[in-house]
C-alpha cells in the first residue's frame, strides 16, 4: 500500500489543479460570458475579466471583496460590472484600502475598526466628501523623487491612483454615475441633426438656433470629460491590420457622432488645431454615423440595471456574435487568458511546494522513503503546473518567459525548481527537493506581491520590444540568477542542518558541497553569457556595449562573485564550510542585482521600480548575514559535529535507497 501513496497524493494534487480549468455553471446573468469579451487596456487586448481582476488588485490588494448585501464574497468581474453599470451600488462597497493613520485622518476616518468598518477598507461614498483633501496632497508628493517620499506621500499617491482607476472604470461603458444610458443615448442622437446645423451656422457667422446648439454641446462636453478619463477601449474597428489597432473609447466614439474631441478642445481654446484641419473637421460634423456597438452596450446596461437576466444574456450574446468572424483571434486569446486567471496555476503550485517542503523536512526526522517519494512527486506535479502557467503566459502575450519583474520571479522559481529536481535525481537526499520546494514557493510569493502593481502582462517598452533578445539575453541571465540562488539556498541548508540538527553527517556535508560547486559552475556560465549578450543588445539599442548602468553593474557583480567563489575553492582558500558561506552571500548579490538596482530609480534598466520591496530586501540581506554569522560558529557549537570537532572527523550514516523515482 505504501508504494501507492506517493502516486495517489500526486494524482489528487494534479486533479485539484486541473479541475479549475472547467468553468462553473453560471445561473442567472452571464457575467462570466461578459468577462470574456475583448477590450484594449494598458496597450494590449485582454478580456474584461482581466481588467477587473487587475484593477481590484490595485485598489484593494485582493481579487475579491465582501458582499455586504448578499453575504459571502464578490468576485472581481461582478464588481466591475456593477461599477460600470450600477455605480450608485458600487459606490457603497468597501473597496479602497487605507492603512496609513495620517491618510485616515485626512478623510476623518476612525483609526480603529468601528461599526461596519474593518479599519482598512472604505467605500467611495466615505471618501468622496473629503476627496479634495487628498488631491491637494498629490502635487507636492509627485514633485519629490520616488526614493525621497515619506510613507504618507507614498500612501497618498497610491490611493489617488486607485481612485483614478476607479473613475476610469466607471466611464468605460457610460458616463460616470449615469443611470439610464439607453435613454440618454436616444436623446443625444435626437439632438445631433439640429445641433450640427446650428453649430455649422454659428461657425460661418450665420444665424443659428441657440437651444439646439446648447443641447448638443451639453452632451458633447459630458462625453469629452468621459473620454478624458482614459477608460478602456471597448469598441472594435471594422477591421484592423494589427491586433489592438483602431479600438475606441466609448466617450471618443460618442463625440465622433457630433463634434470630434480635437475640434471641441480647439473651439474651447485648450488645444488649437491648424486652420485647414479645423475647417475640414467643421464640415465633417454630423456626418459620422454612430458606432454600431454603442447601442448594444446600451442594451446591456439597460438589462443589467433592470435585473433582466434574459435581456442581459441576449444582449451579451448579440454583441459577442458581431465579433466572431472579424475578431476570432482576439476572442481565442481572451478566452485563453480568462481560463488562465480562473485556474490560477501559480497559486496551485504554491500550495504543492509548501506541502512538499514539509514532507522533505519530515523525511529528515524519520528517514521514511515513502515520505521522500511523496515529496518528489508533489514537486514534479507542482513543476508541471508551474510550467503550464509559464507557457500560458508566453502564448497569451506572444513573448518569451521574462518581460518584467513579475515574470522574472515566475521564471527564476521555475529554473530553481528544475535545478532542485536535477540535484535530487542524482543525490536522493531530500535536499534537492527541499531547495526546489522552498525556492519555488518563495519566488511565487514574490511574484504575487509584484502583481499588486496591476497588469502583469503589460505592454513592452520600446527598447525591450524584441523577442530575440528577450529570448536570449534576458532568459539566460535570469537562469544565472536562479542558479546562484539555488547554490545560496543549498548553503543555507548546510548551515541550518549542521548547526541546529544532527542530520548533517560527513557524507551529506560532502554531497551538499559538491552540489553547491556544480551549481556555481552552471551559474557562472549562464551569468557571463547573459551579460555579454546584454552588452551586444545594448550596443544595438543605445550605441554602446557597456555604460556602467546599475543593472549592468549588478549582472557583472554576479559574474565576479561566482568567479571569486570558484577561485577560492579551486585555490584551496576555503573548504566545505567556507564554500557554502560564500554561496550564501551570493544570495545578497543576486537580490541586489534583481531588485536593488531597480529601487535606485536611475539608469536605462530601471523598468521595474518598486520602493515597496526595500524593507523586504534589507530583511533578506540581514537574514543571509545572520546565517553566515551562525555558520562561522566553532564546529563544537554545531549539533551535527558535537563531540567530534577535535578529531576532525564527522560520523557517517547510510542513506536508505529510494526507489520509484
Amino acid at each position: 500500500m505504501k508504494r501507492w501513496i506517493p502516486w495517489l497524493v500526486a494524482l489528487v494534487a494534479l486533479g485539484c489543479a486541473v479541475s479549475r480549468i472547467v468553468p462553473k455553471r453560471e445561473p442567472g446573468m452571464a457575467v462570466a460570458e461578459f468577462g470574456r469579451l475583448p477590450v484594449v487596456f494598458n496597450g494590449r487586448v485582454q478580456p474584461f475579466d482581466s481588467v477587473a481582476r487587475n484593477s481590484l488588485m490595485q485598489i484593494r490588494n485582493r481579487q475579491t471583496l465582501p458582499d455586504d448585501k448578499a453575504g459571502g464574497t464578490m468576485e472581481a468581474m461582478p464588481w466591475m460590472l456593477e461599477l460600470m453599470l450600477k455605480p450608485e451600488a458600487a459606490d457603497a462597497r468597501r473597496v479602497f484600502r487605507i492603512d496609513h493613520p495620517d491618510l485616515k485622518a485626512l478623510f476623518g476616518l476612525p483609526l480603529d475598526p468601528s461599526g461596519d468598518d474593518d479599519g482598512k477598507h472604505y467605500s467611495w461614498n466615505r471618501l468622496q466628501p473629503r476627496f479634495s483633501n487628498l488631491v491637494e496632497q498629490v502635487a507636492p508628493a509627485e514633485e519629490k523623487a520616488a526614493t525621497t517620499r515619506t510613507t504618507f506621500e507614498q500612501a497618498v499617491l497610491k490611493l489617488h491612483n486607485a481612485a483614478t482607476l476607479y473613475m476610469r472604470l466607471q466611464n468605460t461603458i457610460q458616463p460616470m454615475r449615469g443611470t439610464n444610458f439607453a435613454a440618454e443615448l436616444a436623446a443625444y442622437q435626437a439632438s445631433i441633426p439640429a445641433g450640427t446645423l446650428a453649430f455649422k451656422s454659428r461657425m460661418k457667422g450665420m444665424d443659428f438656433q441657440t437651444n439646439a446648439l446648447v443641447a448638443m454641446l451639453e452632451y458633447s462636453e459630458r462625453y469629452l470629460a468621459m473620454d478624458g478619463m482614459r477608460a478602456p477601449l471597448i469598441l472594435p474597428p471594422d477591421h484592423a491590420e494589427k491586433e489592438g489597432d483602431g479600438w475606441l473609447r466609448m466617450g471618443d466614439a460618442l463625440l465622433q457622432a457630433s463634434i470630434p474631441g480635437p475640434l471641441f478642445t480647439h473651439i474651447m481654446g485648450k488645444k488649437p488645431l491648424p486652420q485647414e484641419e479645423a475647417e475640414q473637421m467643421i464640415e465633417s460634423v454630423g456626418t459620422v454615423p454612430m458606432h454600431r456597438s454603442i447601442a448594444r452596450f446600451a442594451a446591456i446596461s439597460t438589462a443589467y440595471r433592470a435585473n433582466d437576466t434574459a435581456g442581459f444574456n441576449a444582449a451579451v450574446a448579440d454583441y459577442r456574435a458581431t465579433l466572431d468572424r472579424p475578431f476570432a483571434a482576439e476572442l481565442s486569446k481572451v478566452a485563453w487568458e480568462t481560463t488562465f486567471y480562473r485556474t490560477e496555476p501559480f497559486y496551485s503550485a504554491q500550495l504543492m511546494y509548501v506541502l512538499a517542503f514539509v514532507l522533505a523536512c519530515a523525511y529528515w526526522v524519520g528517514l521514511w522513503p515513502t515520505i521522500l517519494r511523496t515529496a518528489w512527486w508533489l514537486v514534479v506535479v507542482a513543476f508541471l503546473v508551474h510550467n503550464a502557467g509559464l507557457v500560458s503566459r508566453m502564448l497569451i502575450g506572444g513573448r518569451p518567459p521574462v518581460t518584467n519583474l513579475y515574470s522574472s520571479a515566475i521564471f527564476i522559481g521555475w529554473g530553481a525548481v528544475g535545478l532542485g529536481l536535477l540535484l535530487e535525481h542524482y543525490w536522493k537526499n531530500a535536499i534537492g527537493i527541499a531547495v526546489a520546494a522552498l525556492l519555488g514557493f518563495a519566488s511565487l510569493i514574490v511574484a504575487h506581491m509584484l502583481s499588486l502593481a496591476g497588469d502583469t502582462m503589460e505592454m513592452m517598452r520600446a527598447v525591450l520590444d524584441t523577442n530575440f533578445w528577450l529570448a536570449t539575453h534576458v532568459t539566460i541571465v535570469t537562469l544565472g540568477y536562479a542558479s546562484t540562488l539555488v547554490a545560496g539556498f543549498l548553503g543555507l541548508f548546510y548551515v541550518g542542518l549542521g548547526v541546529f540538527t544532527k542530520v548533517l553527517q560527513e557524507k551529506d556535508g560532502r554531497n551538499l558541497t559538491r552540489m553547491v560547486y556544480g551549481i556555481l559552475c552552471f551559474s557562472i556560465l549562464f551569468s557571463f553569457t547573459g551579460t555579454v549578450l546584454g552588452g551586444i543588445w545594448a550596443d544595438q539599442s543605445w550605441g554602446r556595449f557597456w555604460g556602467w548602468d546599475p543593472k549592468e553593474n549588478g549582472a557583472l557583480m554576479i559574474v565576479l562573485w561566482n568567479a571569486l567563489v570558484l577561485h577560492c575553492r579551486m585555490g584551496g582558500l576555503v573548504r566545505d564550510r567556507g564554500l557554502n558561506l560564500l554561496a550564501i552571500f551570493g544570495n545578497i548579490v543576486v537580490a541586489w542585482s534583481w531588485f536593488g538596482t531597480n529601487m535606485l530609480g536611475v539608469g536605462l534598466h530601471a523598468y521595474g521600480f518598486t520602493d515597496a520591496a526595500f524593507i523586504g530586501l534589507l530583511s533578506f540581506a540581514g537574514a543571509m548575514l545572520a546565517f553566515i554569522g551562525i555558520g562561522l560558529l566553532p564546529l563544537s557549537a554545531w549539533r551535527s559535529t558535537s563531540g567530534q570537532a577535535k578529531a576532525g572527523t564527522l560520523p557517517t550514516r547510510p542513506v536508505p535507497a529510494v526507489a520509484g523515482k
